[in-house]
């Protein structure tokens, strides 16, 4: 199993409009940090987790050709807004891509994009989507699926567990709280990537220092922070950090 990390950034994405400040204007690339989202590719089977408003630019970075199914965290634009350039993979594979998500992450997707459906129209160029409503684990291809449901803010927000060939990890890129029974059902998983938005308390995200506590309680073999604001600078956060839990960064691999 491979996973790409398309974006690391907050909703604003890294250099924000108008800062002027050392992590916007830094020239370590490891801080440039395009809106969250990861590519998962096993030798069959490659899935998008959220398609933010950088999506286009992101599968032309890291040269995406196939996207087998789009998976959905939450709906809000920072997640959603850059789904429209599924099309072009429609095109390509010239089928309909399924999208899974909670019901009602769906219901502000179809919001949204109210033109999107399975069904094309001659001379119409729009994605062409299966939409698939999820409450409990589910299949894609080789991968197996489960929603991991936490508390991020009003919107119903979950993330995912996926397993392939006896690997795991997960993915929980937007969360302030994390249920006892999910840090159960992940405890000691292969990966774990997770919200480390800042030092600062926010309201709907974990701080850093948060995040590590529950990575604590997680004890994954290898875990990476996501979802990071300009307050943080790559390498100096990442001096200390724990040996186990490391930054994310645009365009890290992890393949194995």
């Amino acid at each position: 199993m491979k996973i790409t990390f398309l974006g690391t950034g907050t909703s604003v994405g890294i250099p924000a409009i108008g800062c002027s400040c050392p992590v916007c204007c830094s020239t370590d690339p490891r801080n440039r940090r395009r809106r969250t989202s990861v590519y998962v590719e096993s030798e069959s089977t490659k899935v998008v987790v959220d398609t933010p408003p950088d999506f286009r630019e992101q599968a032309l970075a890291y040269k995406i050709m196939r996207v087998d199914a789009v998976l959905f965290t939450h709906g809000h634009a920072d997640h959603i807004f850059g789904f429209d350039d599924i099309r072009s993979f429609n095109m390509i594979q010239k089928q309909v891509i399924p999208a899974y998500a909670t019901a009602s992450t769906l219901s502000d997707v179809k919001r949204a994009f109210d033109y999107v459906g399975p069904d094309g129209e001659d001379g119409v160029y729009r994605p062409l989507i299966d939409f698939i409503a999820i409450e409990c684990r589910f299949e894609v291809g080789d991968l197996c699926i489960e929603p991991l449901h936490v508390e991020h803010g009003a919107k119903p927000t979950c993330g995912f567990l996926i397993e392939q060939g006896g690997r795991s990890f997960a993915y929980v890129p937007d969360c302030f709280r994390m249920p006892d029974s999910v840090v159960d059902r992940l405890h000691g998983i292969d990966v774990m990537i997770l919200d480390g938005l800042r030092h600062r308390p926010h309201k709907t995200h974990l701080t850093v220092a948060q995040a590590l506590a529950l990575l604590q309680r997680i004890g994954a073999g290898e875990s990476y922070l996501t979802h990071m604001t300009h307050d943080l600078d790559h390498a100096a956060t990442e001096r200390d950090l724990p040996e186990s839990v490391r930054l994310s960064y645009d365009g890290l691999v992890l393949d194995w």
